[in-house]
């Protein structure tokens, strides 16, 4: 946690038998880790909890009212149903004790694994603990063992299972009727939310006063948040967890800003532009009109280009929206101030493809030469002999550009296309290729739409320009869900494709998988002795050798239908291409169907991309592609991505647990305190930067990975 670390081990302070059970069921090993385990809901007097966007199998709390009974025996078992508001049903096998401790009208927690029958919901066997009691003075524990105190005894609170021994970490009394709100934590099978919530308790008792690691005023301390979350006071948790989302947030802005701060630290070749030189003669002889954005862009990168400060810019933009002739003004305008560009692809073929597009473009005297892995011997020699020599001003290739034995005459600019399949290793990696002392001009590009808080969070270091204008001549992909429910809908996916092949065109069909039912080698087996027939049926994934041969091939025209897994998701340009099916289309995400989407409709023609499910109607599965379908704009669907899988999944991540970075902070709602924080990390960096160090150093190993790969 940003500017403080609790790294007492469990066995320090709880006894051994309950360290072991917290690190065996939640990974944890110290208290810091337990106390940034935080609750998923709160009960506060006569609010009940439901269950939320549980998942069978969980492990759920849920408070009510007991609404019903039934029992049911049927010789060896007895079973009773309690009928929880009317919603929740909660079953016991063999246990007549329920019918003695629970009755019509009584309210009560009950804490349990959910099942699902007939869309019913069910908690199997779940602990509970009567809460009316609480409002009893003279209320105490009630073993279910012991029968029902009889009239005229003082009453005994109703408690079984975990509930009953959350009482070994205090007074259960204590622990629930003082309280305001109590806490409900995600659970698991081996550990429930009130076996958490004992720990915790424990734990903060023992846990001296956090001191405020901030150099100035919050409205609520890091002590009390800390200790407000788990046992929020009159006023609930709500300041407490802004306070923390607060912390999370600060804890990405320092590490950004700190990393800007570096950066402008350095110098770079002012390589302002040049009037008469090669950037003004591909502008005065294009054979189409620039977008308003494109224009925009251009300008942007003109004027950081022109700084000794070196330019840090994101470009982000739709498929097909213009970033690479954006691009080529750019290393234009570091070619005509004397120096190199060099433009990193992802792939081989993405590489070979700017190489002869952009060296079609630039006027003559504009030398391009390509440099990729696979290259002879003889071409890479020449490629290098030119790159060091100042021969070559435009420098394009995949990660073999970055290689130590490539060196440079004189690199004035990097861009870098798919800034998501590279890591900031390999950005800093063509940052050494400079002149000593000097640093490149960066550009980074993506064709996947960031939402404003990732761009913040992830991209805080670079400065972000947009394209959203499609170039004249482009027809927006017109999108269909097909469901496998709907036999005649695939079939009509089957003829569409088909016809689009009798009118010259080409089509993709991407598959989840390379093998087995659905996969890439049997569908294509399948279309090719059977609806495609006669058709030139070729396919592609990623263990063939020659996939850039494959591409290619399909490229030139000479196959009709590629039959592909998602490595066309970043490919060659292929304009005859107008119609895409996407197999299975619940399989991938949001921002990868859009990606996939991208790669038809490039040349002018009206273009459509079918997409596939098996998923039923009406699930959030089939909702969420039919709403893929419904949306051409990526930022909307970025929007849309952010909000389904959160940060973890949208940053390229797969953290959960102790591991992940933002546990509170939720990038689609809360851009306010992103924003807010974004200012202030970059205040505290010029106002007092070794705090900013020093706050930044007490994140997690694992935390500063994540912010490093991405």
């Amino acid at each position: 946690m940003l500017g403080w670390q609790d790294n007492r081990p469990l066995t320090e302070v709880l006894a051994a038998k309950d360290a072991a059970k917290i690190t065996k069921a939640l990974g944890y090993e110290t208290c810091g880790e337990l106390l940034a385990h935080y609750p998923r809901d709160y009960i506060r007097h006569n609010k009940d909890v439901g269950l939320g966007d549980a998942a069978e199998g969980e492990i759920v709390t849920v408070t009510g009212t007991i609404t019903g009974f039934n029992r049911h025996d049927t010789g060896k078992t007895t079973i009773i149903n309690v009928q929880l508001d009317g919603s929740i049903i909660a079953t016991f096998f063999n246990a007549n004790y329920v019918m003695r401790m629970l009755h019509r009208g009584q309210r009560v927690m009950m804490s349990g694994k959910l099942k699902f029958f007939r869309n019913q919901p069910q908690l199997q066997q779940p602990d509970f603990v009567e809460i009316d009691a609480f409002g009893r003075p003279d209320g105490e524990l009630d073993d279910y063992r012991q029968p029902t105190p009889e009239s005229g005894k003082k009453h005994r609170t109703k408690a079984t299972g975990s509930l009953r021994n959350l009482s070994q970490f205090g007074r259960l009394d204590k622990l629930l009727l003082e309280r305001e709100w109590i806490p409900v934590y995600p659970a698991t099978s081996k550990i429930t939310s009130w076996y958490i919530m004992g720990a915790i308790h424990y734990v903060l008792s023992k846990t001296p006063p956090i001191e405020e690691p901030l150099d100035y005023q919050m409205i609520i301390s890091l002590d009390k948040a800390v200790r407000e979350i788990h046992e929020p006071g009159e006023a609930g948790p709500y300041r407490a967890i802004q306070r923390l989302k607060y912390n999370e947030a600060l804890s990405i802005g320092l590490v950004m800003a700190l990393r800007q701060r570096d950066a402008e630290a350095r110098t770079a070749i002012s390589m302002p532009a040049t009037l008469g030189g090669f950037r003004e003669e591909l502008l005065k002889h294009l054979p189409f009109a620039l977008t308003q954005g494109q224009r925009r862009v251009i300008n942007e990168i003109e004027d950081d280009l022109a700084r000794p400060l070196p330019m840090m810019r994101l470009l982000q933009g739709e498929v097909g929206a213009g970033k690479t002739m954006v691009a080529t003004c750019a290393m234009l305008q570091a070619v005509d101030a004397g120096t190199q560009a060099a433009l990193l692809a992802p792939t081989e073929v993405l590489a070979s493809q700017h190489a002869a597009s952009i060296g079609t473009a630039v006027p003559e005297g504009v030398k391009v030469v390509l440099l990729t892995g696979s290259m002879r011997t003889a071409e890479k020699r020449q490629a290098l002999l030119d790159i060091v020599s100042g021969d070559a001003d435009i420098i394009i290739g995949t990660h073999a550009i970055i290689q130590e034995d490539v060196e440079f005459f004189n690199l004035g600019l990097v861009v870098v296309d798919e800034q998501h399949r590279f890591g900031v290793e390999q950005r800093d990696s063509l940052r050494t290729k400079a002149r000593e002392e000097l640093s490149p001009h960066v550009l980074v590009m993506t064709a996947t739409p960031i939402p404003r808080t990732i761009a913040m969070t992830v991209f805080g270091d670079l400065a972000v320009s947009t394209l959203t204008e499609l170039p004249g001549g482009r027809k927006p992909i017109q999108s269909a869900v097909v469901a496998e429910w709907r036999p005649t809908w695939v079939l009509r996916a089957l003829e569409r494709i088909r016809e689009e092949v009798a009118h010259g065109h080409q089509a993709y069909i991407v598959c989840p998988r390379i093998e087995g039912k659905g996969g890439v080698l049997e569908l294509a087996e399948q279309l090719e002795n059977g609806p495609f027939k006669g058709l030139r049926v070729g396919i592609l994934h990623g263990k063939m050798p020659n996939k850039d041969e494959v591409m290619t091939s399909f490229a030139r025209g000479e196959i009709d239908i590629l039959v592909s897994t998602t490595v066309i998701e970043v490919g060659v340009d292929v304009p005859n291409a107008t119609v895409m099916l996407i197999r299975e289309a619940e399989h991938f995400g949001v921002s990868q169907l859009h990606q996939l989407r991208g790669r038809v409709g490039r040349g002018g023609n009206a273009s459509i991309c079918l997409l596939h499910t098996t998923a039923a109607d009406n699930t959030p599965s089939f909702r969420r592609i039919s709403q893929i379908a419904e949306t051409s704009s990526g930022f909307e669907l970025a929007e849309l991505d952010l909000r389904q899988r959160q940060e973890g999944d949208v940053l390229g991540t797969s953290q959960s647990g102790k591991h992940r970075t933002l546990r509170l902070l939720n990038l689609a709602d809360d851009q306010d305190i992103v924003e807010r924080t974004h200012t202030d990390a970059r205040a505290m960096v010029l106002r007092n930067p070794e705090l900013a160090e020093k706050l930044t150093r007490n994140l997690s190993e694992s935390e500063q990975e994540f912010l490093e790969k991405n």
